[in-house]
C-alpha cells in the first residue's frame, strides 16, 4: 500500500472518523503508522494492553474469545474499512478479545498518545467517537437478540439483512445480490451454530424462496428474507 492510502479521503471512509472535518482528517493522516500482518498472525490477545487501534485497509481479521476448555466463540469478522481496538484505546482497559489475521492484512495504527493529541486539537473527534460507539452498541444488541431469541433460520436471515445494510445502507431494493466473503465454517462461528446446521438453515431459506445461489453470489429476495428473519411478525 502506498503512503497515499492514508490521505484524508481514506480516513473519511471509516465510520469512526466520518464526522471529522478536513483539517482533523489531515492531522490524522499524518499521525498514523502503517503495519502489516501475515495470515495466521495474531494482532493482539485478550488481556494485552489496549494502547493502539487499527484502521484495516486490506485483509480480514477474526475477533474471538476462547474458554479455558479451548472452545472458541467468534465475535465478528473485520474486513477492510473496519476499525479494531478502538474501545480499549479510549477506555484504557486491556484487550477484551483475541484478533487473528485470516489472510495477509495491512492497515494504519494510531496509538493512545497520538489519539490524545488529535482529540485535544480537534474536539469534534469526541462526538464522532461517541456516535460511533452508539452505533456499535445498537449493532451488538441486535446480534445478541438474534442469538438469544431466534431460531437458526431467523438468525441467518437477520445476519444476511444486517450485512446488506452494512454494505448498501438502510434503503434496500426488493432484490439484491450478496457475495459472502466468509466460509460456511466462519459463518457458523458467527451465528453460534455448527456448520451442518447452518447448511440446513441455508437450504431452508432457499426452499422459502428467500435466497438463491448463483455461483459465488447469493440472490436475496428481501420481502421473503425479512419474513424469515421475524417469523412471529
Amino acid at each position: 500500500m502506498e503512503k497515499a492510502a492514508a490521505r484524508p479521503a481514506f480516513w473519511r471512509s471509516f465510520d469512526l472518523f466520518a464526522g471529522l472535518d478536513p483539517a482533523a482528517l489531515e492531522a490524522l493522516a499524518g499521525l498514523a503508522q502503517r503495519r502489516q500482518w501475515q495470515a495466521g498472525e495474531m494482532l493482539f490477545q485478550r488481556g494485552d494492553p489496549g494502547d493502539w487501534m487499527l484502521a484495516l485497509a486490506e485483509g480480514r481479521v477474526k475477533l474471538t474469545l476462547t474458554t479455558p476448555s479451548g472452545r472458541e466463540l467468534t465475535l465478528r469478522l473485520a474486513e477492510a474499512g473496519d476499525t479494531l481496538g478502538e474501545f480499549a484505546l479510549v477506555d484504557g482497559e486491556p484487550r477484551s478479545a483475541d484478533a487473528t489475521a485470516l489472510e495477509p492484512c495491512s492497515g494504519w495504527v494510531l496509538d493512545r498518545l497520538r489519539f490524545a493529541v488529535l482529540a485535544e486539537a480537534h474536539p469534534a473527534l469526541g462526538l464522532s467517537v461517541a456516535r460511533y460507539f452508539s452505533r456499535r452498541l445498537r449493532a451488538t444488541t441486535e446480534q445478541l437478540e438474534g442469538i438469544a431469541l431466534y431460531q437458526l433460520e431467523a438468525r441467518l436471515a437477520r445476519f444476511l439483512l444486517f450485512t446488506l445494510r452494512q454494505l448498501n445502507g438502510p434503503d434496500l431494493p426488493p432484490e439484491a445480490a450478496l457475495r459472502l466473503e466468509i466460509s460456511q465454517s466462519e459463518l457458523a462461528a458467527v451465528l453460534g451454530a455448527s456448520r451442518p446446521k447452518v447448511n440446513r438453515a441455508l437450504q431452508s431459506l432457499q426452499e422459502l424462496g428467500a435466497i438463491r445461489r448463483a455461483g459465488e453470489v447469493w440472490q436475496l429476495d428481501l420481502p421473503a428474507l425479512r419474513a424469515a428473519a421475524d417469523p412471529e411478525a
